[in-house]
């Protein structure tokens, strides 16, 4: 298995440099009883459950209060807990992934990509789109799990992504140069010419609200990021990017395609006033 690090990206199917191949990987079939388990889910969920409910933001802030452990001068900004269908809500194969997780101290940032796959799937299919995706990160990229900390399909179901659990500042591996305090939501589909559901863009301010704020971050605010290196920025730049930003400002790309990149300032909007600001 290859290292990560800093310096992985989730490929970008729809333009592969000379010399590389794209390999079309079947999504497997759902794991067999017995198959190690999924992530830490600190309590959120039985760790079989195929999903993490949804919380109001009443409960949201007293579960984040009681994580704290202490009273907070002001009210957090932060919003309600979306559902999250968990890893084996989608079947993922926990043999093939790393044993261990990488965190980083926050989650400053997010960026938002497309999967550059088709947009034709329906909503029951979306767990065997991410199946392919995680196979291929995995078996054909050499990465220690799937690239993306959280994956959103068209109907506006949340994913969890990459395995060390929902709440925690897990190194993904989604944004040459900036994996480090960011997390990677990519939306099943292309968005080049199409444009998204407005579920798959409320889910990602929906999600963004409720997991920037557990870090205190703004979704309609900036912050700084210091580059790894890529084809951007050069290494130990830092560089000031929105809270919620795309693929392509961090990285040379056309991800996640000019349609999805033109609702991000909505859910900056809506993911702000989720949380109450």
């Amino acid at each position: 298995m290859r290292a990560e690090g800093d310096r992985a990206a989730a490929p970008d199917t729809r333009a592969l440099p000379g010399g590389l191949r794209l390999e079309l990987v079947d999504p497997g079939a759902q794991p067999a009883a017995g198959t190690p388990k999924g992530s830490s889910r600190a309590g959120l969920a039985p760790q079989a459950a195929t999903e993490i409910p949804a919380l109001s933001k009443e409960q949201t802030e007293r579960e984040l209060l009681a994580e704290q452990g202490s009273a907070p001068r002001t009210q957090p900004y932060i919003g309600p807990r979306p559902r999250i269908i968990t890893r084996h809500g989608w079947g993922a194969d926990e043999s093939l992934r790393a044993r261990s997780f990488v965190y980083t101290s926050k989650v400053k940032a997010a960026f938002v990509h497309h999967t550059a796959s088709g947009n034709k799937y329906s909503c029951s299919q979306a767990p065997s789109v991410i199946r392919g995706i995680y196979r291929y990160h995995v078996l054909s990229s050499g990465w220690r799990d799937i690239g993306y900390n959280f994956l959103v399909d068209k109907c506006g179901n949340i994913y969890e992504g990459r395995a060390g659990g929902v709440t925690k500042a897990v190194m993904g591996a989604h944004t040459l140069g900036f994996n480090s305090n960011s997390m990677g939501i990519a939306v099943l589909g292309t968005f080049s010419s199409t444009k998204p559901a407005a579920a798959a863009v409320n889910a990602i301010a929906k999600l963004t609200a409720w997991k920037l704020g557990l870090f205190g971050a703004n979704p309609r605010g900036k912050t700084y990021l210091k580059s790894a290196g890529g084809n951007l920025y050069r290494k130990g730049k830092n560089v000031r990017l929105n809270v919620i930003s795309g693929h392509r400002d961090g990285f040379a790309t056309e991800c996640p395609g000019k349609q999805l990149y033109g609702k991000l300032g909505s859910a900056r909007s809506t993911s702000a006033r989720y949380q109450g600001r």
